[in-house]
């Protein structure tokens, strides 16, 4: 069995001496493990850091081995990804919710999205609003999508403000001023047709919007907990926002996660 594609590194961890299991987000295969053999050596460990994209072979005799794979650099931006609070959290957090789908599930358009979002992380301002639309398209591909186009109540597009924390669905003014202070407030910026970007408070209310629903539908029931590296991430993005001085990338995040 063979295939090639391109791909993504999310994390890496140790087997053996000198090799290495490799997590790639692929374009075509989805979140895939493999092998990499001498993936410890001087050459190997540049490419081997999550957010630097590589051209893939893999090979096994049977297609539900573990495999092994071939590497090859194609942007190499992890040391880039180094400079911010916003990035070194953002590739974590990022390779944690695609850890949320069953492995070798294709999902071509989270790769793209998180290609994406990885080439704009130099950029601490527009990190929290691409994360938290990576997050929404997460929650829809697990089955639990948003939906923010109309008011579950009246059918209205307008004056959206509100979403059910129960249904996960739009909610307009009117319609939720009696049960305001059990709703989510919905961002300006997440709503249908806007152009308006992110302020801190918006940022901060689309953060609680899907910490919300990723903890009801999944970390939940699966016995979870949300990642440190969201944690982190958000606290960076919030601070952007507030224009506050960056700190320095934080000490013992290290840049290669474990795989899942």
């Amino acid at each position: 069995m063979q295939w090639q594609d391109e791909a993504i590194i999310i994390g890496v961890k140790r087997h053996g001496e000198t090799s290495v299991i490799a997590e790639l987000m692929t374009r075509e295969r989805g979140r895939h493990l493999g092998i990499v053999r001498s993936g410890r050596s001087r050459a190997m460990q540049p490419v081997l850091q999550p957010g630097n994209r590589v051209e893939v072979v893999w090979r096994a005799r049977l297609d539900e081995h573990l495999g092994e794979f071939k590497l090859e650099p194609l942007q190499l931006r992890a040391a880039k990804l180094m400079e911010t609070a916003t990035a070194v959290y953002g590739v974590q957090a990022m390779g944690a919710l695609l850890r949320l789908l069953p492995e070798r599930d294709p999902h071509p358009h989270l790769f793209e999205a998180l290609d994406i979002i990885l080439a704009a992380m130099d950029d601490p301002s527009d990190a929290g609003e691409l994360f938290v639309r990576f997050e929404l398209a997460v929650l829809n591909d697990l089955g639990f999508g948003l939906d923010l186009s109309e008011c579950a109540a009246t059918g209205t597009r307008s004056d959206l403000v509100y979403v059910s924390p129960k249904s996960g669905r739009a909610v307009s003014r009117d319609a939720g001023a009696p049960y305001a202070d059990r709703m989510l407030a919905l961002p300006d910026f997440l709503g249908e047709g806007a152009s308006r970007t992110a302020d801190r408070d918006g940022m901060a209310a689309a953060f609680r919007l899907t910490g919300h629903f990723l903890s009801r539908h999944v970390y939940e029931p699966r016995g979870m907990t949300q990642s440190t590296a969201r944690d982190g991430f958000v606290q960076a993005a919030l601070k952007a926002l507030s224009k506050a001085p960056d700190d320095q990338t934080p000490q013992g995040s290290g840049i290669i996660p474990p795989a899942a």
